[in-house]
C-alpha cells in the first residue's frame, strides 16, 4: 500500500433546513464492511493519538465536529490532510502509519474499521513498521 491508496471520500450529504443528514453503508460509501466503531474526543490540546499502522485493518475517520490533522506515512512518503467537515472522510488502507493531531477542542473523531479489535495486527514500533515495509517491497 501506498499514500496513493489513501484517499478523501465524500459521503452523501442532504441538506435540510431543519439540519443536515449524512449516512454511511457498508460496502456502499466506503470500500469495506464495518466490524468496529469507535470515536475519539477530549483529546487535550498539542496531544497526538494514532502513531501506529495496521498490518490488515482498513480504516475510515470522520471529524464530526472540530478539526484535526491527520498525519500519513507509507514508508517511503509523508502526507498531512485536514479533516473539518462530518460528510467527508479519510480512507486508509493496511500498511500506513497514521497519527492524528492539531485538534481543535471539542473535536469528535469517528473510526469506522474492518476487523474486530486484535492487537497483533498493529504495528507500534515505527522502525518495525519501517523493517515490515522493505521486506514487503523486496
Amino acid at each position: 500500500m501506498s499514500l496513493a491508496d489513501c484517499r478523501l471520500i465524500a459521503l452523501p450529504k442532504i441538506d435540510d433546513p431543519r439540519g443536515n443528514l449524512t449516512f454511511i453503508e457498508s460496502g456502499g460509501h466506503i470500500p469495506f464492511e464495518v466490524k468496529r466503531v469507535f470515536y475519539l474526543y477530549d483529546v487535550p490540546t498539542g496531544q497526538n493519538r494514532g502513531a501506529h499502522a495496521h498490518r490488515r485493518l482498513q480504516q475510515f475517520l470522520i471529524c464530526l465536529s472540530g478539526s484535526f490533522d491527520v498525519m500519513l506515512d507509507d514508508g517511503q512518503g509523508k502526507s498531512v490532510v485536514h479533516l473539518n467537515r462530518p460528510w467527508l472522510g479519510l480512507y486508509i488502507p493496511p500498511m500506513i502509519w497514521a497519527s492524528e493531531g492539531n485538534f481543535d477542542a471539542g473535536s469528535v473523531c469517528l473510526v469506522l474499521a474492518s476487523i474486530h479489535y486484535d492487537e497483533s495486527d498493529y504495528y507500534r514500533d515505527y522502525q518495525g513498521f519501517l523493517a515490515a515495509v522493505r521486506s514487503r517491497s523486496a
